[in-house]
């Protein structure tokens, strides 16, 4: 089976559900999730400046983090397990502003979220996952921040319960960050 690249326009501004390159046979498979002309022809100007990777265990919420400064856009795949995916606009002068989506996005299918400059990111942990993010910034600690994962004015419905998940592991950092009224007054 062949899969060839397929790019879907999100209802907030510059943000797309990517269904990347597949190839299989019997030798297994081949993925290019990623190429800065096949992103060109669909109208993505992006460029990578790094890449990383999470391992995370079941139950772990990455809260909804992005740099204040230096903005990084992220092209985000889960490798392998299953997360649940959310994308919040935090561009103030943007129509969409505090809204938010949320997508399954797991090893098997292989989907990935193109992630624009200005919008907070965060996931949780449906089961042991790997996370790959490529980056159109690099990554500076001293502007990285974010807002707390249950933040009662944007209102995210993480779908904890309905995963069976009992307990939700944060780090120390996404325990203390921002409400998003916080960060609304800056």
């Amino acid at each position: 089976m062949t899969r060839t690249f397929k790019f879907e326009k999100l209802s907030l501004e510059g943000a797309y559900l990517i269904t990347p390159f597949l190839s299989d046979d019997e030798r297994g498979s081949f993925v290019k999730d990623y190429s800065k002309e096949v992103f060109l022809k669909n109208g993505i100007d992006y460029d990578l400046k790094e890449v990383f990777y999470t391992y995370s265990k079941r139950g772990v919420i990455r809260a909804i983090h992005f740099q204040k400064v230096k903005q990084q856009a992220k092209l985000v795949r889960c490798v392998s397990g299953k997360i649940y995916d959310i994308i919040v606009d935090l561009r103030k002068d943007s129509k969409t502003y505090k809204k938010w989506l949320g997508f399954y996005l797991d090893g098997e299918r292989g989907q990935e979220l193109l992630v624009p400059e200005g919008f907070g990111h965060g996931y949780l942990v449906i089961e042991p996952s790997i996370v790959s993010y490529k980056c159109a910034e690099k990554f500076y600690g001293e502007y990285d921040t974010g807002i707390i994962y249950n933040d009662s004015e944007l209102n995210v419905h993480w779908p904890i319960k309905e995963n069976n998940i009992d307990q939700v592991i944060l780090s120390s950092k996404d325990k203390s960050l921002q409400t998003f009224l916080e960060f609304d007054k800056e």
